[in-house]
């Protein structure tokens, strides 16, 4: 089968950061689904593993992280899904990832794609979704019958272009997101944010000028060392701040006057440990996909590349280490 990978960690402008590849086609075992790839996108978990992710020596490592497909064969122990079925999902980080013809991963982590959506769109959605709803629901605590505000650091990223649609469907919060150009700003309030602030600027003071009210929930999506004293005055006594980048170093003793709470969401972890609640990216997955064919969830895809190589790849993985990406770069067909 056709597939994309390197042998080691590189920059982007190396010519062999991502190469071309012929590997064998993989037969699925156990609970496993063999997926015929129709459609991927990247995110910046995919820019982390390439540039430091070392393959045992004379293998290649395949990664990404998000996909659409058709089920093309199952494991035994399938009760789940079918052949013939479209589905979408995120993957597991420790294993073989979606740049791929053919992809092996666990049914309990994949959703059933989202009808009205193509699969390019339909792939744009996996991996910002589940984060999105795990850091709002299962780290932050948000309810249908949470008041308040959310503050959202990085609102026109992939997460946060999600996480703002959930909190407004899903929850009675005023979403602020923050947003530093033109574009980036118009495109939060088109999703639904409450109010839009710029994080280059007073993030303190413009969020007390929203008059939005207490902020005692905090998505802190990008650039959190940076914020986080900032973040830490604005936050709501007995509040939550949810993290899911990889600051060098967090001083979180000033949260203890406030009695607030920091959180790490990060997605891989149910697959990687075998939780055994693992099944609920399923169940959020087919969740986001009814959100989605009721018109209430939009994919955020802004940019699809055609077809799927490795030169186009490259070109997905610059677009993102650029910073200056809006929503989610999709690659379709092999």
């Amino acid at each position: 089968m056709k597939a994309i990978g390197f042998h080691a960690p590189s920059p982007i402008d190396a010519p062999e950061a991502l190469v071309d590849l012929e590997l064998p086609k993989p037969a699925p075992t156990g609970r496993d689904l063999l997926v015929a790839i129709k459609a991927i996108s990247v995110n910046p978990v995919d820019v982390k593993v390439r540039a430091s992710r070392t393959p045992p020596a004379g293998e290649a490592a395949v990664i990404g992280w998000d996909a659409a497909g058709i089920v093309e064969a199952v494991g035994p122990e399938v009760t789940l899904f079918q052949p013939g079925d479209a589905v979408f999902y995120a993957g597991d980080i420790t294993r073989p990832g979606s740049n791929a013809e053919f992809q092996l991963v666990d049914e309990r982590i994949v959703g059933k794609k989202p009808a009205s959506l193509s699969f390019p769109e339909a792939a744009g959605l996996p991996l910002t979704a589940i984060t999105a709803w795990e850091l709002l629901f299962d780290r932050l605590g948000a309810t249908k019958d949470s008041t308040g505000a959310l503050l959202v650091i990085g609102g026109a990223g992939g997460v946060g272009s999600i996480l703002i649609q959930l909190a407004r469907k899903l929850t009675g919060l005023t979403v602020i997101a923050t947003a530093s150009r033109p574009e980036t700003r118009d495109w939060v309030r088109d999703l639904g944010a409450h109010h839009v602030v710029d994080h280059s600027g007073d993030l303190v003071a413009q969020v007390a000028a929203t008059g939005a009210g207490p902020v005692g929930l905090i998505a802190a999506l990008t650039n959190t060392a940076d914020h986080f004293p900032a973040l830490v005055e604005i936050l709501a006594p007995q509040g939550r701040i949810g993290v899911i980048d990889d600051p060098p170093v967090l001083d979180v003793l000033p949260l203890k006057r406030k009695a607030g709470s920091l959180h790490w969401e990060f997605m891989f972890a149910r697959p990687m440990y075998q939780t055994p609640d693992i099944l609920e990216q399923h169940r959020l997955l087919n969740a986001v996909a009814d959100l989605v064919d009721a018109g209430d969830l939009r994919s955020t895809v802004t940019e699809v590349i055609t077809p799927i190589n490795a030169a186009n790849l490259k070109r997905a993985h610059a677009a993102l280490e650029s910073g200056k990406t809006r929503g989610k770069i999709v690659l379709e067909g092999f």
